[in-house]
């Protein structure tokens, strides 16, 4: 039986530090990745897991019309504090991860990355082999964060309730800066990719 050869890999960063972007530069490069606002996305459809769990949770005021979770309301509820954050977190991650954990398993060889804001918070380092971590400044966090339609306060809110940035920085193999321009940002993509690949090759040997 041919045995599987697979770097599984977790990518992570704070809210708009710019994750999407460096997962898309991956995929070019080759890497089969996964997002997991996807999988949440799936999850919050009416009749998922997720759906009926929040529901339960915090009542049919969340839901639009349509029967669709309101994400904004339901942002507004979720992020009030840190332990309601903590909450929802709680309640929606172990279920992304897994989700992803079967995406990854359908996987037959090379690189494997999925993206995921929370993954050091849920607990889930473990489950990869390296953790790739986007980092931005704060100012430039909120900037991108004010230019996608997110008010100050908000953004303010939300990452006071995610991990600190040094506490990230430490889980991390690999970082790449998303401060600077798109070009910086992609050669250090590359680079860290040609690591990941040195990384992949050690396990045959």
């Amino acid at each position: 039986m041919e045995t599987k050869l697979i770097l599984r890999v977790g990518l992570t960063g704070g809210i708009a530090s710019g994750k999407s972007t460096i997962r898309e530069m991956f995929a070019k490069l080759g890497a089969t990745t996964i997002d997991a606002d996807k999988l949440v996305a799936d999850l919050y459809r009416p009749g998922a897991k997720g759906h009926d769990a929040l529901v339960r949770t915090y009542g049919r005021e969340i839901l639009r019309p349509d029967g669709e979770i309101d994400r904004e309301r339901l942002a507004a509820i979720a992020f009030r504090s840190a332990d309601d954050a903590q909450k929802l977190n709680h309640l929606i991650h172990p279920l992304v991860l897994d989700e992803a954990d079967r995406r990854v398993a359908a996987v037959t060889d090379g690189i494997v990355i999925v993206e995921a804001t929370l993954l050091i918070e849920a607990g889930a380092v473990p489950r990869y082999d390296k953790l790739v971590v986007v980092d931005v400044d704060p100012e430039t966090q909120i900037a991108r964060g004010v230019a996608r339609g997110m008010s100050r306060e908000a953004l303010t809110r939300r990452i006071a309730n995610q991990l600190p940035r040094e506490e990230r920085l430490r889980h991390a193999d690999y970082v790449i800066d998303n401060s600077g321009d798109l070009a910086a940002a992609e050669r250090r993509t590359h680079e860290v990719y040609r690591r990941l690949m040195e990384d992949l090759a050690t396990l045959s040997s």
